[in-house]
């Protein structure tokens, strides 16, 4: 990537464990790493705005500030999210569901619309790419993760809906689907909870955030020119479609 022309890669949610290491690796790219999310604390990025992601007056500025500041934006890393609660979807507290629904998936709608129109600007063939971070969850449909699992499938299905509307517009969109990543969420969780989610990847361990930069990075890079309105898995054996 040509370093003389600064090409913005916006990360929500990154001040998060993954966020901080999606930054970094798209920072050594060559990307100019920019971090929107409700905590300006992210060391990684070189730009770090404080967003609510939920709200489009706050995402419409963030998205002229970062234009302003940081130059052309050529990647948008869609990661805020929310574990939301654990329990039985049925029994879920309906302040908690409606909560996990707009910030993992409501605010993804809200953070393309800000953003697709100045990717559009960038010269073709390829003006852009788009990577949402779903989860396996989504696919799997695990069990007392309702609220989660179903904002993550929405993210599966927006991913291919925006790859199909965006193919011929040089923007490629794709998904991944990560298992339980070794950070914040997991110890968050109870470690009842905590051995079920384990014992359910066969490599035996949990995903470390490198590891999903990584596939992050390929799928921002020129490398990545023909792929989109796919998904991902980084589930280590643990996703069986």
């Amino acid at each position: 990537m040509n370093q003389e022309t600064p090409r913005a890669a916006i990360v929500t949610g990154g001040a998060g464990t993954i966020g901080q290491a999606v930054l970094a690796r798209l920072g050594r790219d060559g990307y100019m790493p920019v971090s929107w999310d409700l905590s300006p604390a992210a060391p990684a990025a070189r730009l770090a705005l404080a967003v609510d992601v939920t709200d489009p007056a706050a995402l419409a500025e963030a998205a002229a500030r970062t234009l302003a500041e940081a130059g052309p934006i050529h990647a948008l890393v869609v990661n805020a999210g929310v574990l939301g609660p654990v329990g039985r979807a049925w029994e879920a507290d309906p302040a908690e569901l409606r909560r996990t629904i707009e910030v993992n998936l409501v605010s993804a709608f809200l953070t393309v619309q800000a953003v697709v129109p100045l990717l559009l600007r960038n010269a073709g063939p390829v003006r852009g790419h788009i990577v949402v971070v779903s989860s396996v969850q989504a696919k799997e449909g695990t069990p007392l993760s309702g609220p989660y699992a179903a904002s993550k499938a929405g993210l599966i299905a927006l991913t291919k809906v925006l790859g199909k509307e965006l193919a011929a517009e040089g923007v490629l969109v794709n998904a991944v689907t990560p298992t339980v990543v070794r950070g914040a969420m997991e110890r968050g969780i109870t470690a009842e909870r905590r051995a079920d989610l384990l014992a359910r990847i066969p490599m035996g361990r949990f995903l470390d955030s490198g590891e999903v930069a990584e596939m992050v990075a390929f799928l921002c890079s020129p490398a990545c020119s023909f792929s989109t309105g796919a998904v991902f898995d980084l589930s280590g054996g643990r996703s069986t479609h």
